[in-house]
């Protein structure tokens, strides 16, 4: 599998990497995530991306791979240390507990990467939650730092000049980083994760999902109404989305979650395709152009 270094780290990442909260929030059995992992980094992912608000995700990674440990890069991500739906904690002693915990429950000495969660701009301004990250380091508990987020609190922290890494929204349906973010990362080497590259796969099924969650970008292609969505069967829509976020300039390595080992299997085939031309990338893009209104943001 292809490999990029990512940004100004010492990391060359698999353009591929595994999200790990499905596993968490579908609480997958242990054997299906050891087979799941197990094949895809035999087939060269070696990026793992969790976070400690993913409920049993940590735990579950911690007791099925951590003895491959040096096999992958380990990246989770701090903040909400009660649940996404309950609030966050972004006072230095919540972060480093939560970071403490993170490494018990992955049953490692260290994490390469520990980003702060959709933390506001507001408080990455106040600092404090920066500086739990940066006494993090100090200690040995992360090799790098990174903020996972989008819109404008996303541009101010590659503006602040304190995270190694951006994780943000990429995808055929979410395109503001594009344009908000992408250049000046590029500008100052700062590695960029693709999260949720295939928008949920929101027309999978040719009609609104069942989940809520998945209705924001439901309705953007419902607008976009992309030729290529059309008439195709679902791996070669899968495959072009994919292929989509992977040729935008700056990306690294694109996060993609399922508690499917199938899946894992069918996206690794469908990225071997050939290149995305130019012309289906500003297809996509034009498109975007003609039709996204700017309240179209980044989704969390």
């Amino acid at each position: 599998m292809e490999k990029r270094r990512l940004g100004k780290t010492d990391m060359n990442v698999s353009v591929l990497g595994f999200g790990g909260a499905e596993i968490g929030y579908e609480a997958t059995a242990s054997e299906t995530v050891a087979d799941l992992l197990n094949s895809a980094l035999d087939a060269g992912l070696n990026v793992i991306d969790t976070a400690e608000c993913y409920r049993g995700s940590e735990e579950l990674l911690g007791k099925t791979i951590s003895g491959r440990r040096k096999d992958f890069y380990l990246f989770t991500k701090c903040g909400h240390p009660r649940g996404m739906e309950s609030g966050a904690n972004w006072s230095k002693k919540s972060i480093l507990e939560s970071i403490e915990r993170s490494l018990k429950r992955l049953n490692t000495d260290q994490l390469d990467l520990v980003q702060l969660h959709s933390c506001s701009e507001s408080e990455l301004r106040k600092g404090e939650a920066i500086d739990g990250l940066q006494t993090a380091r100090a200690k040995g508990y992360t090799r790098y730092l990174g903020y996972s987020g989008d819109s404008r609190p996303a541009r101010y922290a590659l503006e602040c000049d304190a995270f190694d890494t951006l994780q943000t929204s990429i995808s055929i349906a979410d395109q503001e980083a594009i344009e908000l973010t992408l250049p000046l990362a590029r500008e100052k080497n700062i590695g960029v994760i693709a999260k949720r590259p295939l928008a949920n796969v929101a027309w999978k099924t040719g009609h609104r999902p069942m989940d809520s969650y998945h209705h924001e970008y439901w309705d953007r292609l419902r607008k976009l109404d992309y030729d290529f969505l059309n008439g195709y069967d679902l791996e070669k829509t899968i495959s072009i989305a994919l292929r989509f976020t992977l040729s935008v300039p700056g990306v690294h390595t694109a996060i993609v979650g399922t508690s499917k080992p199938e899946r894992w299997e069918t996206n690794a085939r469908l990225l071997g395709a050939e290149p995305l031309s130019e012309a289906e990338f500003m297809s996509i893009r034009h498109r975007w152009e003609e039709v996204a209104p700017r309240i179209w943001i980044g989704q969390i």
